[in-house]
């Protein structure tokens, strides 16, 4: 109906119109047929905020609201710092850092332009565009600085699970977004081999994995050189954090 929840409160009794009926029966069978609900709804709410989603970027989830999370206690928020975004789709993890850090500036990279399109509207519907850079880049191809905080939420779905996904999942968001290759893991060594000289010292990266891929993932962040690396669970109790510290 293009209009706010206020009105439908206002307006109880109003009759929808034959548009309105046809636009609301054409929504049912989209989502009946495993299109997901925020891609109908154009939107979805993280971390308290209101962000734009669409096919072109995974749908933002619980998991990574509490990488976000974990993410703001690692640094501090009344200095100047540099924090990058690597795979930031929608752009819900830059612009949040953006919003609850307000002395940081932020580089979000992706590899997909339209991901990168998505994530410039997320930045200027809450107003912090001037401080978030987004770079086209395949990990780190393309990036020079030096961060003091690195957040991901890399693919890590194992190529042969893919096809076992929920069909809402593996037929309406980007795959380059979910496949992880062999085991999971393969995006994630990918972007583990520079991580150590894009870090200032003492700077931290969390990343988000797949249960199961605790030890590998840690042990690929020891052999590049990164110290207390260690895995956390989400509040399901799953393996789902990487966090390690530059020396």
């Amino acid at each position: 109906m293009d209009v706010d929840r206020l009105h439908l409160y206002l307006s109880p009794d109003k009759p929808l119109t034959l548009d309105e009926r046809a636009r609301y029966r054409d929504v049912i069978k989209k989502r009946c047929s495993g299109t997901p609900l925020q891609h109908l709804t154009g939107e979805i709410s993280f971390f308290g905020l209101r962000f734009r989603v669409s096919s072109e970027a995974l749908i933002p989830r619980q998991e990574t609201e509490e990488l976000l999370e974990k993410a703001l206690n690692l640094v501090p928020r009344d200095r100047e710092i540099a924090c990058l975004d690597l795979g930031t789709g929608s752009g819900v993890l830059a612009v949040c850092l953006a919003r609850f850090l307000p002395r940081a500036r932020i580089t979000a990279v992706d590899l997909s332009e339209e991901a990168l399109g998505l994530a410039r509207e997320n930045a200027q519907l809450h107003d912090v565009s001037d401080r978030i850079t987004f770079l086209k880049s395949d990990w780190f191809e393309r990036v020079s600085e030096k961060f003091d905080l690195i957040v991901s939420n890399p693919p890590y779905i194992a190529e042969e699970e893919l096809v076992a996904l929920p069909v809402e999942v593996r037929a309406h968001e980007p795959r380059v977004a979910l496949d992880g290759g062999k085991e999971g893991v393969e995006r994630i060594e990918s972007l583990t081999r520079s991580l150590k000289e894009h870090m200032l010292p003492n700077a931290s990266v969390l990343l988000e994995i797949g249960n199961g891929q605790g030890r590998m993932v840690v042990e690929r962040m020891d052999a590049v050189g990164l110290v207390e690396a260690r895995m956390e669970r989400d509040i399901a109790g799953k393996e789902r954090f990487v966090i390690a510290r530059c020396p």
